[in-house]
């Protein structure tokens, strides 16, 4: 019996997390990318880890406040919510790029109930966000 919850319990961790991903269409013009920074977000290391995934898949970012550089076809936004579980933690984030004022590309991640007790939540921003960068750029 004791066997049996442990393996409905590693079954049901997964389902701690979510992702939500609409791809990029392959698009060799897209050659860079303006970030636009999101000062209300708290989590220090998401900007970092979101240029670094760009990069790894051959895309250029800059980043900027506001206005938008008139050279950028595509702009980047961002939002990225923490909780707190022992230690603050990444527990939502969304991505959106756009063209010309058209959505291009969607990716989303989140921490369904807190994470629960999927250690998973403690992982750090870069392991939660690159699948989410990676199935957004998969095309290219």
């Amino acid at each position: 019996m004791q066997c049996l919850a442990r393996i409905l319990l590693l079954a049901l961790l997964p389902g701690c997390t979510s992702i939500i991903v609409r791809p990029i269409d392959a698009r060799p013009e897209m050659s860079h990318v303006c970030i636009q920074e999101n000062p209300k977000v708290l989590v220090s290391d998401f900007l970092p880890v979101l240029r670094d995934g760009l990069s790894r898949h051959g895309i250029t970012s800059e980043v900027f406040l506001n206005p938008a550089p008139t050279h950028c076809d595509f702009i980047l936004t961002y939002t990225a919510l923490r909780t707190w579980d022992f230690a603050p933690l990444l527990a939502h984030a969304e991505i959106r790029i756009e063209r010309h004022g058209l959505q291009v590309g969607y990716g989303e991640f989140h921490l369904r109930g807190g994470g629960g007790y999927s250690v998973y939540k403690w992982q750090g921003t870069k392991t939660k966000m690159d699948p989410v960068i990676d199935q957004l750029f998969a095309a290219r």
